[in-house]
């Protein structure tokens, strides 16, 4: 007879076996599309293309370097040489050295983490006076890649900042129980492999146009930006435990902020529910004198795809400010 243990223990094999089946097809799909730098304790995916002063884009949760090679990236390269990294654990940079990664651990790789893993991969790639550019949770690793250059004369250091719909600033309130439980060591272990064998392609397509909405995603970003890769096993924890243990990290960066005098643009749309632009942009402005924001009425959280132009003349004015240009 079948026991209720068996029974578990060969769903769990099948649930295993799917999800490693899927991750290969994933990169099988999706292969890294750039170069590698070594850092300590492993390495950094990262594009790098274009002639004139050195420009970094920073992607946000659940993305990798694909964000940006999408669309963004070829608009800046006739003027600034434009270096998109995969974050740390995303896409195909690995983890940050130390940070636990087994299936029932819960730290994330925090923003400075991040930030140092990727100024290291800079510095390798002889990267100097950059702008850094951050979408969502790229803005936060910006924000901390600024203030990680308030402690050390590098060259690596930032010269000017530009957040693209960033996170910044404190949020009130709990995250959604997503984050929550699949952040948890339970979901680690039990959630997160069923969503990695389980999730169909309608549930991706349907968490990418809410993403973007109020406006719809382009045509061809779905089949571009390789969400498959999130959803491996190791990179959609890594994903989920960054979201889910960032708050503490946030409330320790913002009391820097006022210290930042680098230039500083923001591009933020009014109509963002995942990044509201109260709670960030509208905050950041009034502790930090060298930032200016240009709000976008009706645009959502993807506002260099909604205003592509505004955000590339946002970049040009952070280069112009900070002498670059």
């Amino acid at each position: 007879m079948i026991t209720t243990v068996t029974l578990c223990a060969v769903l769990a094999i099948g649930v295993t076996g799917c999800a490693r089946y899927r991750a290969a097809q994933a990169e099988q799909t999706y292969p890294p599309v750039g170069q590698f730098a070594e850092v300590t304790g492993g390495q950094v995916h990262y594009v790098q293309k274009g002639s004139g002063p050195h420009l970094i884009l920073l992607h946000g949760a659940g993305g990798n370097l694909r964000e940006f090679t999408f669309d963004l990236m070829d608009r800046l390269t006739d003027r600034y040489t434009v270096t998109a990294f995969d974050r740390p654990g995303m896409g195909y940079t690995d983890r940050v050295q130390g940070v636990e990664t087994g299936p029932v651990a819960t730290e994330g790789d925090s923003p400075l983490q991040q930030a140092r893993m990727l100024r290291e991969a800079a510095t390798a790639l002889g990267i100097t006076d950059p702008i850094v550019a951050g979408h969502s949770f790229g803005g936060i690793v910006a924000y901390a890649w600024a203030v990680e250059g308030l402690d050390s004369d590098n060259p690596v250091n930032a010269k000017a900042l530009v957040s693209l719909a960033g996170v910044t600033m404190p949020w009130p309130g709990d995250l959604d129980p997503y984050y929550t439980i699949n952040g948890s060591a339970f979901g680690g272990l039990v959630t997160v492999p069923l969503i990695a064998a389980l999730t169909p392609p309608s549930v991706v397509r349907s968490r990418i146009e809410g993403t973007f909405a109020p406006q719809p995603a382009p045509d061809g970003y779905a089949e571009h930006i390789g969400a498959g890769l999130t959803l491996r096993q190791d990179s959609f924890r890594a994903n989920i435990r960054q979201v889910n243990t960032l708050r503490a990290h946030v409330v320790e960066l913002s009391k820097r902020y006022p210290d930042l005098t680098l230039p500083i643009e923001i591009v933020h749309g009014n109509a963002d529910d995942t990044v509201p632009i109260n709670i960030h942009a509208e905050v950041v402005i009034e502790i930090v004198p060298s930032a200016n924001l240009t709000a976008l009425d009706g645009v959502g959280h993807m506002p260099h795809h909604a205003a592509p132009e505004v955000v590339t003349t946002a970049i040009d004015r952070a280069a112009t400010r900070a002498k670059l240009r």
